[in-house]
């Protein structure tokens, strides 16, 4: 499964993972450098995820009446 095809939840679980991972203090600078850098990718898809699910419901949703 590519990241393109990977569900919100699914990108918030392993980012939850990463986040858990790195507050343990059980790595080193390099290992939390590269976690990090995972992290910001995660964030990163996950928005894009969050964005086109809020454009879908824009456009499903009846205008508003002034």
């Amino acid at each position: 499964m590519s990241e393109d095809d990977r569900t919100f939840e699914e990108l918030v679980e392993e980012l939850e993972g990463l986040t858990e991972r790195m507050a343990s203090g059980d790595i080193g600078i390099e290992e939390a450098a590269d976690l990090y850098e995972r992290a910001q990718q995660l964030h990163g898809l996950a928005t894009v995820r969050l964005q086109r699910v809020q454009e879908r419901i824009e456009r499903l949703s009846p205008p508003e009446n002034p």
